[in-house]
């Protein structure tokens, strides 16, 4: 069994910041891509940003400098700096991640995050 566990999320003002993190755990023999996603109400999940295991990042061009998506792979956890946050940034950020589990056979999961609510009042 494998897990994400997000935190990080709250209330901010406008032009404020957060940082999102998510530690993947569980019989993990490796990662690859890591991501941020995020849905708001009544709207359909949309990519935030990703980064591969070798550091290579995508970014929604919503988010593009003002967002920063990182990795520490030894401790299998992906983070996401938000700054100048915008009241539209407002949803549930979900974290995804393609692992590597070898029980009971060795196989690619996408597994997801259970979502942390960022809320931005204007």
């Amino acid at each position: 069994q494998v897990q994400l566990v997000e935190s990080g999320g709250g209330l901010v003002q406008a032009g404020g910041s957060l940082r999102l993190s998510c530690a993947a755990s569980g019989s993990i023999l490796s990662i690859n891509d890591m991501g941020w996603y995020r849905q708001a109400p009544g709207k359909q999940r949309d990519l935030v940003a990703t980064i591969t295991s070798g550091g290579r990042k995508k970014y929604a061009d919503s988010v593009k400098d003002r967002f920063t998506v990182s990795r520490d792979n030894a401790k299998n956890t992906v983070y996401l700096q938000m700054n100048s946050l915008k009241p539209e940034d407002t949803a549930l950020y979900y974290c995804n991640a393609e692992i590597l589990v070898g029980t009971p056979d060795y196989r690619y999961l996408e597994v997801w995050g259970q979502g942390t609510l960022v809320t931005v009042s204007s």
